[in-house]
């Protein structure tokens, strides 16, 4: 792989925390299973850019199809466009995760905050649901250390894909939840044609690391948008990015 002018990294949630795939300057890589964001961000030699398929800056309100960037990847993405979750506000990301209530009462808590505060009114997708302690992690974190918002960037694998390809991808990699073979070996042809070592992103890498092949695919999509964003030549939907009332940064990279 081309040497990158810093390290960087691209990150993806999985089962019980994150799945990093770092890539030193000299474009060695390696993937680590992180606990916690702050594993990463605050490693002896951290990545200095950082992108991460999960979404930083939640509106107050929404309209329909959710935040700017989920609006604007859509159309570019033909029949993944259902791979582009909409973001509720705020209020019911938060709403979702008192641990003394049980999850089905937090699910319909949270839709219920959702309706009130989006235009129309709309519920929250269980699959979304489940992601949002991750966005809450990050939130918090970004909340917290306003510097970060520098380093720590949203992406979306398939808009990586789509701009890697050229054109969009007309093979899910997931099918009824479930990982899909020829999904899965496309998005590697693509990543191996990027640069990425076939051993990276094999199907025995991520069960040693303990997680899905789905993830670290995914992993290395945001790397590989992170080394576009450390060269200048990464874009975002929107462009200049908008903020939220938080003044956090709300817009996908590839």
């Amino acid at each position: 792989m081309a040497q990158t002018p810093m390290r960087v990294a691209g990150v993806d949630g999985c089962k019980g925390g994150w799945v990093a795939v770092i890539v030193a300057p000299d474009g060695t890589m390696n993937a680590r299973r992180l606990t916690a964001l702050t594993d990463l961000i605050d490693a002896p030699t951290p990545p200095e850019i950082i992108a991460i398929d999960m979404p930083i800056g939640l509106p107050e309100t929404v309209e329909a199809k959710g935040r700017a960037p989920e609006r604007l990847v859509r159309p570019l993405l033909g029949g993944r466009q259902s791979s582009v979750f909409s973001m509720p506000a705020r209020a019911a990301v938060y709403a979702s995760v008192d641990p003394a209530v049980a999850e089905e009462a937090r699910y319909r808590h949270a839709c219920e905050v959702a309706r009130a505060t989006s235009t129309p009114p709309k519920a929250v997708a269980k699959q979304a649901f489940h992601i949002f302690p991750k966005i809450i992690e990050i939130d918090l974190l970004l909340r917290a250390r306003p510097a970060l918002q520098a380093r720590l960037h949203e992406c979306h694998p398939e808009v990586s894909f789509r701009v890697m390809n050229g054109a969009p991808l007309d093979v899910p990699k997931k099918v009824r939840n479930a990982p899909h073979a020829p999904g899965l070996a496309l998005r590697r042809t693509l990543l191996e044609a990027a640069g990425f070592p076939p051993a990276l992103l094999g199907a025995a890498h991520a069960r040693a690391l303990s997680v899905g092949a789905d993830d670290l695919i995914d992993a290395a999509a945001a790397a590989w948008t992170a080394r576009r964003l450390a060269r200048g030549e990464a874009i975002s939907f929107p462009a200049p990015p908008e903020r939220d009332a938080l003044g956090l940064p709300m817009a996908i990279w590839a």
